[in-house]
């Protein structure tokens, strides 16, 4: 069972790891999962309490990522019409695929705005700037707390691994 285990942390951890780069993969809870997997074996020494905190973490994490596109509007200006675009535009990206979800709330801030202020472009074009700003602090931080959970459970995993791969060659 550990050995069936240990693949499938490894599986979700690398599917979380591209998913965060994959638009349509939730990346942040398939890593947790994969830390989940890892804790589950026999062998493991990832607590209780680290797993508490990683899902704590993980589901910040999520959320931020469906609500920093429309606090960086409002931080860029933008009123409650690019702030609903920006949002509808998350949604309606996903459905166009990876380059939908990527320029998706870009679009959906800019055209918010020119449905409040059809004569403001400039400050349009700025408000979704915000909005693309936002998918790439989303897309960061999601990278670097999939890329801890993967340390972790790296570093849980390499004595058993290690400890394999010795009893092969001895």
């Amino acid at each position: 069972m550990d050995i069936l285990l240990l693949i499938l942390a490894l599986v979700l951890s690398l599917v979380g790891l591209a998913g965060c780069i994959v638009p349509v993969l939730p990346g942040t809870a398939f890593s947790y999962l994969g830390l989940l997997a890892a804790a589950l074996t026999s062998y493991s020494t990832i607590s209780r309490a680290s797993l508490w905190i990683w899902l704590v973490v993980s589901i910040a994490v999520i959320a931020a990522d469906f609500v920093f596109p429309a606090m960086m509007t409002k931080r860029f200006g933008g009123s409650r019409y690019g702030s609903i675009g920006a949002t509808v535009g998350i949604f309606v990206g996903l459905l166009a695929g990876p380059a939908g979800v990527i320029l998706g709330p870009f679009f959906g801030a800019v055209v918010g705005e020119l449905l409040h202020d059809k004569t403001d472009t400039q400050r349009a074009l700025r408000v979704g700037f915000g909005s693309f700003m936002a998918f790439i602090v989303g897309t960061g931080l999601k990278l670097v707390t999939s890329i801890w959970m993967f340390a972790i459970l790296l570093g849980d995993l390499w004595p058993v691994v290690r400890g394999f791969f010795s009893s092969l060659f001895a």
